[in-house]
Protein backbone atom coordinates (compact mmCIF):
# COMPACT_ATOMS: atom_id res chain seq x y z
CA UNK A 1 0.00 0.00 0.00
CA UNK A 2 1.57 3.41 -1.05
CA UNK A 3 -0.69 5.47 1.22
CA UNK A 4 1.66 8.39 2.40
CA UNK A 5 0.68 8.61 6.10
CA UNK A 6 2.94 11.42 8.17
CA UNK A 7 3.15 12.29 11.58
CA UNK A 8 3.70 16.00 12.44
CA UNK A 9 5.88 15.06 15.28
CA UNK A 10 9.30 14.80 15.84
CA UNK A 11 8.47 13.13 19.43
CA UNK A 12 9.86 9.89 20.04
CA UNK A 13 7.41 8.13 22.10
CA UNK A 14 4.87 9.13 19.34
CA UNK A 15 6.98 7.17 16.58
CA UNK A 16 6.89 4.25 19.07
CA UNK A 17 3.35 4.67 20.05
CA UNK A 18 2.51 4.63 16.11
CA UNK A 19 5.23 2.08 15.65
CA UNK A 20 3.46 -0.41 17.98
CA UNK A 21 0.53 -0.83 15.77
CA UNK A 22 2.59 -1.64 12.53
CA UNK A 23 1.68 2.00 10.49
CA UNK A 24 4.23 2.65 8.05
CA UNK A 25 4.78 6.48 8.07
CA UNK A 26 7.22 9.51 7.59
CA UNK A 27 7.87 12.11 10.02
CA UNK A 28 7.73 16.00 9.41
CA UNK A 29 8.80 18.14 12.89
CA UNK A 30 6.47 21.40 12.92
CA UNK A 31 8.16 24.20 13.17
CA UNK A 32 5.47 26.36 14.64
CA UNK A 33 6.48 28.00 17.39
CA UNK A 34 4.22 26.94 20.38
CA UNK A 35 4.13 30.57 21.64
CA UNK A 36 0.26 30.95 22.15
CA UNK A 37 -0.46 33.47 24.63
CA UNK A 38 -2.43 30.83 27.35
CA UNK A 39 -4.22 33.62 29.02
CA UNK A 40 -6.18 34.63 26.35
CA UNK A 41 -7.74 31.00 26.35
CA UNK A 42 -10.95 30.12 28.56
CA UNK A 43 -9.13 27.12 30.06
CA UNK A 44 -6.54 24.74 29.01
CA UNK A 45 -8.18 22.51 26.84
CA UNK A 46 -9.20 25.39 24.34
CA UNK A 47 -5.14 26.04 24.90
CA UNK A 48 -4.11 22.72 23.73
CA UNK A 49 -6.58 22.18 20.79
CA UNK A 50 -5.27 25.76 19.15
CA UNK A 51 -1.72 24.95 19.40
CA UNK A 52 -2.26 21.28 18.19
CA UNK A 53 -4.00 22.65 15.16
CA UNK A 54 -1.45 25.36 14.43
CA UNK A 55 1.28 22.79 14.79
CA UNK A 56 -0.30 20.77 12.03
CA UNK A 57 -1.44 23.18 9.52
CA UNK A 58 1.77 24.64 9.16
CA UNK A 59 3.06 20.77 8.40
CA UNK A 60 0.28 20.80 6.07
CA UNK A 61 1.01 24.13 4.16
CA UNK A 62 4.32 22.75 3.22
CA UNK A 63 3.61 19.34 2.71
CA UNK A 64 0.49 19.41 0.45
CA UNK A 65 2.73 21.31 -1.91
CA UNK A 66 4.77 17.92 -2.38
CA UNK A 67 4.10 14.87 -4.77
CA UNK A 68 2.50 12.74 -3.88
CA UNK A 69 0.68 14.53 -1.21
CA UNK A 70 -0.07 12.61 2.01
CA UNK A 71 -2.84 10.69 2.72
CA UNK A 72 -3.08 11.76 6.62
CA UNK A 73 -1.04 14.16 8.47
CA UNK A 74 -1.36 12.95 12.24
CA UNK A 75 -0.40 16.21 14.29
CA UNK A 76 -1.05 16.66 18.14
CA UNK A 77 0.03 18.64 21.40
CA UNK A 78 0.33 17.39 24.80
CA UNK A 79 0.30 19.85 28.36
CA UNK A 80 -0.15 18.88 31.94
CA UNK A 81 -2.37 20.74 33.80
CA UNK A 82 -3.39 20.81 37.48
CA UNK A 83 -6.74 22.63 36.60
CA UNK A 84 -5.64 26.22 36.22
CA UNK A 85 -1.47 26.29 35.11
CA UNK A 86 -0.76 24.58 32.00
CA UNK A 87 2.54 22.78 31.92
CA UNK A 88 4.66 22.20 29.26
CA UNK A 89 8.15 20.71 28.79
CA UNK A 90 10.27 22.41 31.25
CA UNK A 91 12.82 25.40 30.33
CA UNK A 92 15.28 24.53 33.21
CA UNK A 93 16.39 22.02 35.33
CA UNK A 94 14.96 24.41 38.66
CA UNK A 95 11.75 24.59 36.28
CA UNK A 96 11.63 20.80 36.44
CA UNK A 97 11.78 20.54 39.93
CA UNK A 98 9.07 23.37 40.27
CA UNK A 99 6.84 21.30 38.63
CA UNK A 100 7.53 17.52 40.27
CA UNK A 101 7.45 19.74 43.86
CA UNK A 102 3.85 21.22 42.39
CA UNK A 103 2.39 17.36 41.40
CA UNK A 104 3.44 15.79 45.01
CA UNK A 105 0.61 14.45 46.92
CA UNK A 106 -1.94 15.53 44.28
CA UNK A 107 -3.28 14.49 40.93
CA UNK A 108 -3.00 16.71 37.64
CA UNK A 109 -4.19 16.15 34.47
CA UNK A 110 -2.90 15.01 31.13
CA UNK A 111 -4.61 16.71 27.88
CA UNK A 112 -3.90 14.90 24.48
CA UNK A 113 -5.41 16.66 21.32
CA UNK A 114 -4.96 15.09 18.10
CA UNK A 115 -5.47 16.99 14.75
CA UNK A 116 -5.79 14.48 11.64
CA UNK A 117 -5.93 15.84 8.51
CA UNK A 118 -6.58 14.34 5.23
CA UNK A 119 -7.41 15.31 1.80
CA UNK A 120 -11.16 16.24 0.46
CA UNK A 121 -10.66 14.62 -2.77
CA UNK A 122 -7.60 13.19 -5.01
CA UNK A 123 -8.07 16.46 -7.08
CA UNK A 124 -4.91 17.96 -7.88
CA UNK A 125 -4.22 21.00 -5.75
CA UNK A 126 -4.84 24.72 -7.39
CA UNK A 127 -2.90 27.42 -6.00
CA UNK A 128 -5.99 29.65 -5.89
CA UNK A 129 -7.60 27.24 -3.29
CA UNK A 130 -7.21 28.18 0.60
CA UNK A 131 -5.76 24.73 2.67
CA UNK A 132 -8.88 25.01 4.28
CA UNK A 133 -10.85 24.19 1.51
CA UNK A 134 -9.03 21.48 0.13
CA UNK A 135 -8.89 19.55 3.90
CA UNK A 136 -11.24 17.80 6.34
CA UNK A 137 -9.67 18.27 9.58
CA UNK A 138 -10.72 15.91 12.56
CA UNK A 139 -10.07 17.32 15.80
CA UNK A 140 -10.58 15.15 19.28
CA UNK A 141 -8.99 15.03 22.68
CA UNK A 142 -8.06 12.40 25.43
CA UNK A 143 -7.50 13.11 29.48
CA UNK A 144 -5.60 11.20 31.71
CA UNK A 145 -5.40 11.61 35.46
CA UNK A 146 -2.15 11.31 36.98
CA UNK A 147 -1.63 10.01 40.67
CA UNK A 148 1.64 11.49 42.47
CA UNK A 149 2.27 10.24 45.85
CA UNK A 150 4.07 12.93 48.42
CA UNK A 151 7.73 12.63 46.71
CA UNK A 152 10.83 13.62 49.25
CA UNK A 153 13.07 16.50 47.71
CA UNK A 154 15.97 14.22 46.72
CA UNK A 155 14.29 12.18 44.79
CA UNK A 156 12.41 14.59 42.45
CA UNK A 157 15.84 16.23 42.41
CA UNK A 158 17.89 13.12 41.61
CA UNK A 159 15.09 12.30 38.89
CA UNK A 160 15.56 15.72 37.21
CA UNK A 161 19.12 14.95 37.14
CA UNK A 162 18.68 12.20 35.25
CA UNK A 163 17.76 14.31 32.08
CA UNK A 164 14.68 12.77 31.57
CA UNK A 165 12.50 15.22 32.63
CA UNK A 166 13.69 17.80 29.96
CA UNK A 167 11.51 17.43 26.61
CA UNK A 168 8.60 15.97 28.40
CA UNK A 169 5.25 18.26 29.10
CA UNK A 170 5.24 18.12 33.14
CA UNK A 171 8.82 17.19 33.40
CA UNK A 172 8.25 13.73 34.14
CA UNK A 173 8.00 10.60 31.60
CA UNK A 174 5.65 7.77 32.53
CA UNK A 175 7.52 5.10 30.43
CA UNK A 176 10.80 5.44 31.52
CA UNK A 177 12.33 6.57 35.13
CA UNK A 178 9.38 8.92 35.59
CA UNK A 179 7.16 6.09 36.00
CA UNK A 180 8.91 4.75 39.55
CA UNK A 181 7.34 8.40 40.71
CA UNK A 182 3.51 7.32 39.66
CA UNK A 183 1.10 5.68 41.99
CA UNK A 184 -1.87 5.36 39.72
CA UNK A 185 -3.77 6.57 36.69
CA UNK A 186 -7.18 7.10 35.74
CA UNK A 187 -7.51 6.79 31.63
CA UNK A 188 -5.29 5.94 29.05
CA UNK A 189 -1.91 5.26 29.93
CA UNK A 190 -0.61 5.98 25.83
CA UNK A 191 -2.25 9.35 26.26
CA UNK A 192 0.00 9.85 29.84
CA UNK A 193 2.95 8.99 27.12
CA UNK A 194 1.84 11.73 24.86
CA UNK A 195 -0.72 9.89 22.23
CA UNK A 196 -4.06 8.81 22.85
CA UNK A 197 -3.78 5.45 21.32
CA UNK A 198 -6.98 3.70 21.43
CA UNK A 199 -9.41 7.11 20.44
CA UNK A 200 -6.90 7.50 17.78
CA UNK A 201 -8.08 3.91 16.03
CA UNK A 202 -11.71 5.00 16.27
CA UNK A 203 -11.27 7.98 14.27
CA UNK A 204 -9.00 6.08 12.13
CA UNK A 205 -12.03 3.95 11.60
CA UNK A 206 -14.48 6.47 11.28
CA UNK A 207 -12.38 8.13 8.77
CA UNK A 208 -12.05 5.16 6.31
CA UNK A 209 -15.07 4.09 6.93
CA UNK A 210 -13.45 0.69 8.16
Amino acid sequence: NSTRIVLASSSPRRKQILGNINLKFDTAKSNFEENLDKSSFSSPIEYVRETARQKILEVAQRLYQEEPPPELIIGADTIVTDGKNIFEKPSSKDHAIQMLTSFSGKSHKVLTCVVLVTPKSSKTFKGRDTLNDQLDITQFEEISEVFMPELPKEVIKSYVDTGESMDKAGGYGIQAIGGSLISGIRGDYFNVMGFPLHKFCVELRNIYKM
